[in-house]
């Protein structure tokens, strides 16, 4: 596949058949990431392969407890959990988290209750001792040391692109940490950055739609022209 067809057609998959990764797939895909970008070549990333059923069911409950405020808030027209929000407001769209988890108890569910069904699930873990945080010690979330981990996350999703392979990374579970730690061993120095669900897709990945760039890129400055395509003048 050419990587431009790649990079435009490789969205979240979260609907797989019931045909199983094999072993020796899996493995490629995490060969593949391992040449991911990363700060220092420290690798600071960590994967756990679960495929213990009893572990995936526990790892789909951990995953439900925050996928059901996670519902309550969109619904209210917030962006669960984002670090500059109204948090009254986000208190009160919690509140109605339960009437989500009923609703879904009454119906067929979607991918948050099937999690355990998923073929794979990865936890990727980040050893905090690797990541040079740069943003650490400023006044504001901290976000940079991601940049060592993702990269690497990213680049499995596209190794599965080219296998015929469809996944998503999410990470709900990471609301409850100490949960996941306690499931699959976790030490201390690792933080849980995500879990990766990957398949064979119920429908293959076609041509994204996002924003064009100049929706979000300027020129010299946050409020300066937009960055437009050269055969405008841009």
């Amino acid at each position: 596949m050419d990587l431009e067809e790649a990079l435009r057609t490789t969205g979240a998959v979260r609907e797989f058949t019931d045909e199983p990764v094999p072993h020796e797939v899996v493995y490629r895909l995490l060969d593949a990431g391992r040449f991911a970008p990363n700060g220092g070549n420290r690798q600071a990333w960590r994967v756990v392969w679960v495929r213990d059923p009893a572990r995936k069911q526990a790892l789909r409950d951990i995953y439900l407890r925050g996928w059901y405020p996670y519902l309550a808030m969109a619904s209210a027209g917030l962006t669960p959990w984002a670090p500059l929000t109204d948090r009254d407001s986000e208190g009160r769209a919690v509140e109605h988290a339960g009437e989500f988890a009923a609703a879904a108890a009454a119906g067929a569910g979607g991918f948050a209750e099937h999690l355990d069904a998923v073929p794979v699930l990865l936890v990727v873990l980040a050893d905090l001792r690797r990541l040079a945080a740069v943003d650490r010690d400023l006044d504001r979330y901290t976000l940079v040391g991601g940049a060592s981990v993702y990269p690497f996350v990213w680049s499995v999703l596209l190794a599965a692109r080219s296998e015929g392979l469809g996944g998503v990374i999410t990470t709900m579970a990471v609301r409850h940490e100490d949960e996941v730690r306690r499931l699959v061993g976790v030490p201390g120095e690792y933080a849980v950055a995500a879990v990766v669900a990957l398949g064979h897709p119920v429908h293959q990945a076609k041509r994204l739609s996002r924003q064009p760039v100049e929706e979000f890129a300027t020129v010299d400055h946050f409020d300066g022209a937009p960055l437009l395509p050269a055969s405008s003048g841009g």
